[in-house]
C-alpha cells in the first residue's frame, strides 16, 4: 500500500504504520501538501491543478496514480482538500475533501464534505480514506 496526503499530511501513512506488522504491507507514503510536490513526486501534471484546482477528484485521481506508479504497491489512496479553517470557497467550501482510490481493479474516486474544525476534517479523512480502501478490497 501507499499513500499520497495532501490535507492530511501524513496521518493516514501514520495510523497504517501504528499497526504493528504494517511493514508487511505498508510500502510508503508521499506528503504532497503543495501543488509543486504533487507535480515533482506523483507527476501531477501542473496545468490539470491549475485547470481543475488541487482539490479536485480529476487531482486526487492523478495522485493516487502517482503513488503507484512512483512505488511498488497494488494500492493507494490519495487525499486532497480544505481542512481550513481558512482556504475555502463558495465551491469548495472548507471540508470539502477529494479521494481517489486505486485497487488492481481501477480507480476510484469522489468528493465528500466533512463538518468540524481542522483537526475533526483531517481525522474524518483518514477514517473515509482507510474505511473506502478496505471496502473496495473486499
Amino acid at each position: 500500500m501507499a499513500t499520497a496526503e495532501s490535507c492530511t499530511g501524513g496521518l493516514i501513512s501514520a495510523a497504517c504504520t501504528d499497526l504493528a506488522g504494517s511493514s508487511a504491507w505498508f510500502e510508503r507514503g508521499f506528503v504532497t501538501y503543495s501543488n509543486a510536490a504533487k507535480t515533482e513526486l506523483l507527476g501531477v501534471d501542473a496545468a490539470l491543478i491549475e485547470r481543475c484546482s488541487a482539490v479536485s477528484e480529476e487531482v486526487a485521481r492523478a495522485m493516487v496514480q502517482g503513488a503507484v506508479r512512483h512505488s511498488s504497491a497494488q494500492v493507494a489512496v490519495a487525499v486532497t482538500g480544505v481542512a481550513g479553517p481558512t482556504g475555502g470557497s463558495a465551491a469548495k467550501p472548507v471540508g470539502t475533501v477529494c479521494f481517489g482510490w486505486a485497487t488492481p481493479a481501477g480507480i476510484v474516486s469522489e468528493t465528500h464534505r466533512f463538518e468540524g474544525d481542522r483537526r475533526q476534517v483531517r481525522q474524518a479523512t483518514v477514517r473515509h480514506a482507510l474505511q473506502g480502501l478496505v471496502a473496495l478490497l473486499k
